[in-house]
């Protein structure tokens, strides 16, 4: 007698309802595996009871299409096809405030799972990942050039227009304010503060050799342009410093 096994695995064939032509299975199967070996997988990943204490606990899904129970059941389930519509738009919902891995009794943390759904999203270059990332290309090159994610000047409703209406009352003396702050290298609006050449140098070798400037490379190919070249800037400017203190060096011996 044929005992029935029992598995959690799903196994579906596309969306019948939908008119879009079904993703190939390799491309699915690559992108779960891109998830699931992740070293941070198993850890945020062991089970579901389905309790939906997750998504009652969760800010987003007061006010989008989002349900942290549903990401979790379908990692669970290997639902490749869910798992792909999901990175489409949903996963970008999550505001990553991890009230959810608080909550679970199982020891989940969906905050944790929609990190390397997204992460996934950016390395095979999907659309959905393109087109959220682009409002910060700005922060992203203001990062780089300067050291810091955001520079008062750049808070303005022209800016930042997906920051929603209250943006609109963001009129304000920013250099004005600015000088008020007793903290000399706080006086400026161009940067938050100051940082060093050396440690700029540091994030660029940082970012090198962790993939993230290839992963914007698929995301944006022309900041990634502008950024490699002022990197190659920098890298000079450092190179040019550190001989004319060998040649100081040599001076005063």
């Amino acid at each position: 007698m044929a005992t029935a096994h029992a598995t959690r695995v799903q196994q579906r064939a596309g969306d019948p309802v939908s008119e879009a032509p079904p993703v190939p299975r390799e491309k699915l199967e690559a992108i779960f595996r891109d998830i699931q070996s992740d070293l941070r997988f198993d850890h945020e990943l062991h089970g579901c009871l389905n309790c939906g204490i997750c998504t009652a606990t969760c800010p987003a899904a007061h006010y989008y299409d989002f349900s942290p129970r549903e990401i979790v059941q379908l990692l669970w389930t290997e639902n490749l096809e869910g798992i792909y519509d999901a990175m489409q738009e949903k996963i970008w919902a999550c505001a990553q405030c991890y009230t959810c891995a608080a909550r679970c009794p199982f020891g989940n943390s969906p905050g944790g799972l929609v990190m390397l759904m997204r992460e996934t999203a950016i390395k095979h270059r999907m659309e959905s990942a393109k087109n959220v990332l682009r409002p910060f290309s700005r922060v992203m090159l203001k990062l780089v050039s300067t050291g810091n994610q955001l520079a008062p000047d750049m808070i303005t409703k022209d800016h930042f227009p997906d920051w929603g209406p209250r943006i609109s009352k963001v009129e304000a003396p920013l250099k004005l304010l600015r000088q008020a702050i007793p903290v000399p290298t706080l006086n400026t609006t161009a940067t938050a503060w100051e940082v060093n050449l050396r440690t700029s140098i540091e994030l660029y070798t940082i970012w090198e050799e962790t993939g993230v400037l290839e992963q914007l490379e698929g995301i944006d190919p022309n900041l990634f342009d502008v950024i490699s070249d002022f990197m190659d800037e920098k890298r000079e400017e450092w190179e040019d410093f550190l001989a004319e203190q060998q040649a100081r060096g040599g001076d005063d011996e």
